[in-house]
């Protein structure tokens, strides 16, 4: 019976130990080609969201305990932008990261959404060309918006059935301009995001949760 035991014990070990090393394998294996895949989907969509540049450098700022990273592009001499890689933990399926392009007025020049678990035909279409959270802000001063959705007594549109999902697309820009007024000399430090519709989107969000939609 001890021997028995014995056995059992040691054949359940050793499979532990080897399954264990398998899965170390595999993520030594894949851990570079990851890191690399994502590098290169940053530099990317730093390309997408500015005009053409010739090398830019990194800062990183930190805001609301978010780590915000800018990158200051140069042609020449000249700074021609700031794209900041932006984030913000309220969306409906969590966190959402995105890159945000300003010019050096303070114009939006672009968005590309880099991260999103949103309800897929509802919060995901913020990652559409031309959706109507882009069209809301492109090409406008940031510093002359208000980063609220109409529903809350703002100026700038929602998607369809998407409200949350579209609140936490704009708080994530709003944090990108503080980040951006901060990298470019502006202010010394970034304020952070208040979101004075804080409160009303964690009551809604908890009562779409229930019902498994994205309002």
């Amino acid at each position: 019976m001890k021997s028995t035991l014995f056995n059992m014990v040691a054949v359940l070990f050793t499979i532990t130990l080897i399954a264990s090393a398998g899965v170390g394998a595999v993520n030594m294996i894949t851990e570079e080609p990851i890191a690399a895949a994502k590098a290169a989907a940053t530099t990317a969509a730093v390309a997408n969201v500015l005009p053409e540049f010739e090398q830019n450098q990194v800062s990183e700022q930190e805001i609301d305990g978010m780590s915000i990273k800018v990158y200051t592009a140069t042609s020449g001499e000249d700074v021609v932008g700031y794209a900041v890689e932006s984030m913000t933990k309220s969306g409906f399926g969590g966190a959402i990261r995105m890159m945000v392009g300003f010019l050096p007025d303070g114009k939006i020049f672009n968005v590309n959404v880099l991260e999103q678990a949103e309800t897929p035909g509802l919060g995901t279409k913020m990652c559409d060309e031309g959706n109507a959270l882009i069209s809301s802000i492109k090409d406008k001063d940031a510093d002359e918006l208000k980063f609220s959705v109409k529903k809350d007594g703002g100026e700038l549109d929602a998607l369809t059935a998407a409200t949350i999902s579209s609140r936490a697309y704009y708080d994530a820009v709003a944090r990108a301009h503080q980040a951006f007024l901060v990298a470019s000399g502006q202010k010394a430090w970034a304020d952070g995001i208040t979101s004075a519709t804080a409160s009303a989107e964690n009551n809604e969000g908890e009562a779409a949760q229930k019902g498994g939609k994205d309002e």
